[in-house]
């Protein structure tokens, strides 16, 4: 059983990439696939497929590299609220990641969005990961 399942969905992706898998296969949950959109929306994944088994599903996320070094799009993928130590942030406490070129996924009472759309929103909660 996983205890913290955002840091297993992290170490998925950071493992196939460091691996060079071009897919990666993740059991699903609705924050997993809005997590997964926002890595979409953003540039850092392909594509990526909900499959519907008969239990909890399947995300399937076709990784992005580089074509000429073929370094993944992902830098760093980090988790920063856990299940042992919760981290909350308002809209004026958001960091910047990666001095503005990363992005924060925050789960707010609005849904699952980047800090940037937190941040318009006027809206704060809980800073998921950080991703650059």
């Amino acid at each position: 059983m996983v205890t913290d399942p955002i840091a297993d969905y992290l170490t998925r992706v950071r493992n196939a990439q460091m691996a060079g898998h071009r897919i990666v296969e993740i059991p699903a949950s609705n924050l997993k696939k809005r997590i997964t959109e926002i890595l979409y929306d953003q540039g850092y994944i392909l594509k990526y497929k909900f499959e519907d088994d008969n239990k909890q599903g399947l995300i399937k996320i076709a990784l992005k590299y580089d074509p000429q070094s073929k370094e993944p799009a992902i830098k760093s993928l980090e988790r920063v609220s856990r299940p042992g130590l919760r981290q909350y942030a308002s809209p004026a406490e958001f960091k910047r990641v990666k001095n503005g070129l990363g992005v924060a996924i925050v789960s707010t009472s609005q849904g699952v969005m980047t800090d940037k759309q937190a941040k318009s929103q006027n809206v704060g909660g809980e800073v998921l990961c950080y991703i650059y």
